[in-house]
């Protein structure tokens, strides 16, 4: 007889749900104005007002745009796509505009690092630099090399750094790698909008069960969205399910503060370019030749400067926040209530009148 390795029969497979599946039911409010509103929230004893970090990626995030995220009170992670002295140097402009803006704020300097090769000799040169957060930066963070590194970076570093580590989609994940030193936790596996892991390699969770899931950890590490976030509302529901702070990648992409520079198309429009850093172009660049390629890349329109999509954002976070009853986000993820929408659902939230 045949034997049967079906491990999962159809009817027991587990159902996820991602941002478009659901709704936060509104509740019975008294505020009056979206001043009254903080989006204050920390990584770990780090203190943030604006819940969005930027994302570590070559197109997104160099010292313009961690500046105006620092500017705004949020974050902004310094790429690894460069010599480790680039890096360094990146972060020494950042940590220079720190300390003339408000030397309070000096921990709040940000870069990514691997978990293999390098990494320890850039992490170092990066703490020199004034770097205090560090980003262990790899596309699966539940890996024995992230163990290693952040046990590694622990004994180099102590206290004195911020270990922030991704990705992770599960709680085991979550649990193990605030287990083996990471301070706060990227949650979120394939669900970038250059992002093609799901596709090349059939694995992945939609952002926001990870997030649910992630979310009932007893561990004191500090959740991170990262990945399929498409709108404020996205934002506003990542926060409810137990987000800690969000981070964007494309919402950011195509403006003034990010790498590269803007060009024109044959009839005068002009874009950026935004690529996923497992796209065959972006590891060409760094890294001289192809391998995995779960990314693209892609054009952006030039959206101009980044400050009136951070100013717009926070103004729609707010209101989020608002439509619960809620003035800060601690109340709020414990308010918020969820609800499933159907596929006409779905249409009736989009605006139409325009189809």
């Amino acid at each position: 007889m045949k034997e049967n390795t079906k491990r999962y029969p159809v009817e027991k497979l587990e159902e996820a749900i991602c941002f478009d599946d659901v709704l936060l039911k509104p509740a019975k409010s008294s505020i009056k104005s979206r001043e009254e509103i903080s989006l204050k929230t920390s990584l770990g004893n780090i203190p943030f007002d604006l819940p969005i970090v930027s994302s570590p990626m070559d197109t997104v995030t160099e010292s313009a745009m961690a500046n105006a995220m620092l500017k705004f009170g949020g974050l902004g992670v310094v790429h690894r796509y460069n010599s480790i002295k680039d890096q360094a140097g990146i972060v020494s402009r950042i940590t220079e505009n720190l300390l003339m803006e408000n030397h309070h704020a000096k921990d709040k300097a940000a870069a990514a690092i691997g978990a293999s090769g390098d990494y320890m000799e850039r992490a170092r040169a990066l703490h020199a630099s004034g770097t205090r957060i560090l980003c262990v930066d790899i596309a699966h963070g539940h890996h024995s090399l992230m163990k290693s590194a952040l046990n590694n970076l622990k004994d180099a570093f102590g206290t004195s750094v911020h270990l922030m580590a991704g990705n992770v989609a599960t709680l085991e994940a979550f649990n193990d790698l605030s287990d083996w030193g990471a301070d706060s936790i990227r949650v979120g596996i394939g669900g970038g909008s250059i992002c093609s892991t799901r596709i090349q390699t059939g694995h992945g969770v939609p952002t926001l069960q990870s997030i649910f899931d992630c979310a009932q950890s007893d561990r004191s590490a500090t959740l991170i969205a990262d990945g399929g976030i498409k709108t404020a509302g996205d934002i506003v529901k990542a926060i409810a399910a137990g987000a800690e702070m969000v981070m964007l990648g494309s919402m950011l992409a195509g403006t003034s503060e990010t790498p590269g520079q803007k060009f024109a198309s044959a009839e005068g429009k002009e874009y950026k370019v935004y690529r996923g850093m497992a796209s065959p172009e972006a590891q060409i660049s760094w890294r001289g030749e192809t391998r995995s390629l779960e990314g693209v890349s892609t054009t952006i329109p030039f959206k101009g400067s980044v400050n009136k999509i951070l100013l717009n954002l926070r103004q729609n976070i707010k209101s989020g926040l608002s439509y619960t009853g809620t003035k800060n986000i601690r109340d709020f993820q414990h308010r918020a209530k969820f609800i499933r929408q159907t596929g006409a659902s779905m249409l009736e939230s989009k605006t139409h009148i325009l189809n």
